[in-house]
């Protein structure tokens, strides 16, 4: 019998890419080939690209360069977010064999089966508005943890954002094959799923994009019925979609964990309508209200672009004091960065980057700050914590249920399993 051929991976970007990177290496595995980790000589490196920072970009022709001191014989494809938008930029990187778009990175196999060593940068793509349908996708390299995506694509426009044109319109799975896939994940042996999307709270529209019966609300509720899993999170939820119904549900849930990521951008209502979001600074404030009042414990992040187009010393100090004022726990701070045919390229003046990063410094140690607060609000209290094994020598860690992280010794006997634990 032939060898086997051998694939690697490497996954730039978010959660979402994570889960896709995963369930294709898990279906080429079932077509035949051998999955080896990067760093080793391999016969095909498959990287799944983002779009969302400029060193995304940047990381994805340092890899390709890696793979050919590595293995100069190996086959290089390119997929994901970057590889729809810009395939003839990637494709012109030498050493990149095949560039696959967002329709054709699931019909991986049979690219890679037609590929020879000749072809150089060969691209399978098309635009992005005949991108239909919805892969159900899960990360599966943690035994404890999995982010399962059950939304794709995205019907806004935020001015700075080019993910609607590398990923297509809203779209999402149906509720009956989450419950199924949820099904098989807890046969694996995972304790906690993360839901995942684009727009998460956007839930409803079919693969068509047509609009479905089924609301995010339903899904939650189905999943808090079924058996199989012990925890369940929500990644990101857009402000304006993260309904009072949502936040009681929650309050109340078996399963859900107190734990909420809800985007803000920015603190300045005149910046958030350069940003074309669909809120203002009010309406987020009142979401985080409301869920202090039915959940006090519960762990609210928040994401922050700051060096907006337009963004004056004004602007971002609203943004400072918005959120010092906000009793939410810690921050994921984004410094803007332009975006090839988005609309805030037109918006002037344009930020200095030494202004850009300054104010990125400032929210990081604000964001620092919450945290600490937040954690040593629940100093002396016992939470559920689930754990996982640490890449650390003799330590492991996990989670609380309101997302504070511990680490304690290794115990064996401990891991994937919920512990009541005294912070």
């Amino acid at each position: 019998m032939a060898n086997k051929r051998t694939v690697a991976f490497h996954t730039l970007g978010c959660k979402l890419n994570f889960s896709e990177t995963s369930s294709i290496s898990r279906l080429l595995e079932e077509e035949g080939f051998e999955k080896r980790r990067f760093d080793e000589a391999a016969d095909i490196y498959v990287i799944n690209t983002c779009s969302v920072t400029d060193n995304a970009d940047k990381e994805c022709r340092h890899l390709v360069r890696r793979i050919q001191r590595q293995a100069p014989e190996g086959l290089v494809v390119v997929m994901g977010c970057y590889a729809q938008l810009k395939p003839r930029e990637i494709a012109g990187i030498p050493g990149v064999n095949l560039v696959l778009g967002a329709a054709e990175k699931f019909n991986i196999a049979q690219h890679i089966r037609e590929l020879t060593s000749g072809d150089s940068g060969k691209i399978c793509s098309c635009d992005i508005e005949e991108v239909t349908g919805f892969h159900a996708t899960y990360s599966g390299n943690d035994r404890t943890r999995s982010f399962l995506k059950v939304q794709d694509g995205c019907d806004y426009n935020c001015s700075f954002c080019t993910i609607p044109m590398a990923r297509g319109k809203s779209r999402s799975d149906a509720i009956d094959n989450v419950v199924h896939t949820v099904k098989q994940l807890g046969e694996k042996g995972i304790k906690e799923v993360v839901l995942t999307g684009v727009n998460l709270g956007d839930f409803g529209k079919g693969a068509d994009g047509n609009n479905t019966r089924e609301r995010f609300i339903d899904l939650i509720k189905t999943l808090d019925n079924t058996e199989s899993i012990d925890r369940y999170r929500i990644s990101s939820i857009e402000p304006n979609l993260l309904t009072a119904e949502i936040i009681e549900f929650v309050a109340n849930s078996r399963k859900f964990m107190p734990h909420f990521h809800i985007p803000l951008q920015s603190g300045s209502n005149k910046i958030l309508g350069l940003m074309r979001r669909r809120y203002k600074r009010e309406l987020y404030a009142e979401r985080v209200s409301l869920i202090r009042k039915f959940i006090p414990h519960c762990s609210i992040g928040v994401d922050v672009i700051v060096g907006f187009p337009g963004e004056t010393d004004k602007d971002f100090m609203e943004t400072v004091d918005f959120l010092h004022s906000l009793d939410v726990s810690y921050l994921h701070v984004f410094t803007y960065s332009e975006r090839d045919n988005t609309h805030a390229l037109s918006i002037k003046p344009v930020t200095p980057i030494a202004i850009r990063n300054e104010r990125n410094k400032i929210l990081r140690n604000l964001s620092f700050r919450k945290s600490q607060d937040f954690s040593r609000r629940h100093m002396g209290q016992t939470r559920k914590v689930l754990f996982e094994i640490s890449k650390r020598n003799g330590m492991m860690e996990g989670y609380t249920d309101n997302y504070i992280k511990v680490t304690t010794p290794r115990r064996e006997e401990w891991v994937n399993r919920v512990i009541d634990w005294r912070l």
